[in-house]
């Protein structure tokens, strides 16, 4: 087998176990960071909404050997502000500016047709209306909101309520970091980047819920149980799916990849870019989220439990006893213990053997049996 082969097969059987869940207050920590730097990158430079939402002009135009600063020089000098430029594959450029009137925008037709020598009808031009974009704004919100309702409900009633907010904040916390690198890059808010979101957080949702389901069956009425706390039978769960949670995310990241860095960056598939970013980055945080965030949230949450405190302090007291157990029949002192941790359920016992090596004997001697008492002796007790 491969060394990850082996590796999921230790971490899936205990042999090797790395400590997730115990580690927390450091993954939560990253994830604040995580979060106030987007943040404060939306803060700053905040999102750079297309025309979808803002509403605005499109124009599109084919022209070789030229630049997308060419193109926006003459579209600034038809008097148009900021306009937004993109290169949509070798040669095609997508204009977008602030909604203009018909006689500016045939000025900004005229004067790219003229710079570029394309012909008038080879110019496409669009208007979008700021109302069809605040519908679309108030219909991607609302379906985000009902995903969330749904999601809670359904998590609830499949796993239980702590697993639903730890998963609702994993959820939260991929769309702050998603949004907030959004907009330090830059890149133009379009419908892909909706639809690119929305996928993330099935994405997202689709490793958490694995991870959950493992941390359900491992926690299986724990608490009658003495062996093992709630906290160290979660981080068993999160081992286990550990290596899966890592190739399903390898996986999906590479087709992702070739889209953003392939088709958006070498191909210059201007398109492609919206939808591929928010997907590259939504799958990574997802993936961290789901292993680092949302069971350790659980356990923080299941652990003020006083079933769950009760049970903590019985498995501290078995495992005292087994190594108070290991530590005398180390020394050899021969004597059989059994320690009980108080509780009426617990009957674990720790016995040390005696193992006490037998006095060395001369060369040569005979090893004679062990006899029992005889028959005179025998008969004296009697009486």
């Amino acid at each position: 087998m491969s060394r990850l082969a082996d590796l999921g097969h230790d971490l899936q059987t205990g042999a090797k176990s790395l400590d997730v869940v115990n580690r927390r207050r450091t993954w939560f920590m990253i994830s604040a960071v995580l979060v106030l730097v987007s943040m404060l990158g939306l803060a700053a430079r905040q999102l750079n909404m297309g025309v979808e939402f803002d509403g605005g002009s499109v124009f599109e135009i084919s022209a070789k050997g030229t630049s997308v600063e060419e193109v926006r020089g003459v579209v600034e000098d038809q008097g148009a502000e900021e306009p937004k430029v993109q290169k949509l594959g070798s040669d095609k450029y997508r204009i977008e500016t602030t909604t203009v009137t018909t006689d500016e925008a045939s000025k900004i037709t005229a004067a790219l047709s003229k710079k570029f020598n394309v012909k008038l009808e080879d110019i496409t031009t669009q208007v979008v209306g700021p109302s069809w974009g605040d519908d679309v704004t108030h219909k991607a919100f609302t379906s985000l909101i009902i995903f969330l309702v749904l999601l809670s409900v359904y998590l609830a009633m499949t796993f239980a309520p702590k697993m639903a907010v730890a998963a609702l904040i994993a959820l939260l916390h991929d769309l702050a970091i998603t949004i907030g690198l959004y907009a330090i890059v830059g890149f133009v808010v379009s419908p892909a980047t909706v639809i690119g979101l929305l996928t993330i957080l099935g994405y997202s949702l689709y490793d958490t819920v694995v991870v959950f389901d493992k941390v359900r069956e491992n926690t299986h009425d724990i608490e009658k149980s003495n062996k093992m706390t709630y906290s160290q039978a979660s981080n068993l769960a999160v081992n286990q799916t550990l290596v899966r949670s890592i190739n399903t995310t390898v996986i999906a990241l590479l087709p992702v990849a070739g889209l953003l860095f392939v088709g958006a960056g070498l191909l210059g598939a201007g398109t492609l870019k919206d939808l591929a970013l928010v997907l590259f980055v939504g799958m990574a945080v997802g993936a961290y989220s789901s292993i680092f965030l949302a069971t350790p949230i659980v356990v923080a949450l299941k652990e003020r439990e006083p079933a769950m405190k009760e049970l903590t302090k019985r498995v501290a007291n078995r495992e005292a006893a087994l190594a108070k157990g290991g530590k005398a029949a180390g020394k050899g002192g021969g004597v059989a213990v059994a320690e009980r941790d108080g509780d009426d359920d617990a009957d674990d016992t720790a016995q040390a053997v005696d193992e006490t090596p037998a006095a060395p004997r001369a060369p040569g001697e005979r090893v004679q049996p062990r006899r029992g008492p005889s028959r005179e002796q025998r008969s004296s007790k009697r009486r």
